[in-house]
């Protein structure tokens, strides 16, 4: 599923048109996103939340040539699923 039919999705089951739905669901996307961010942290409950995980420099190896390569710090935003909708894919 894209971003364009989730947008019909959300219209299908709410009052909203086609339009309207793909502005709320840019609306969330957007707020998800600036929050990342700022650093801070997305909790939904029974769906899961969304963070921004530190990665550490490290040092790497190019596969071609074996050479060690230096990767440096990053970060990178990271879902963890809630047990209810873990329990509802698996089931």
């Amino acid at each position: 599923m894209n971003k364009g039919e989730l947008a019909e999705a959300v219209a299908a089951v709410t009052e909203f048109n086609r339009a309207q739905a793909g502005r709320a669901v840019d609306a969330v996307l957007g707020v998800i996103k600036d929050e990342l961010v700022r650093g801070g942290k997305v909790s939904l409950v029974g769906f899961g939340n969304f963070e921004v995980r530190h990665r550490q420099a490290r040092t790497g190896r190019n596969p071609q040539t074996g050479e060690a390569v230096a990767i440096a710090a990053s970060k990178a935003p990271a879902f963890k699923p809630a047990k209810p909708l873990k329990e509802a894919v698996n089931n």
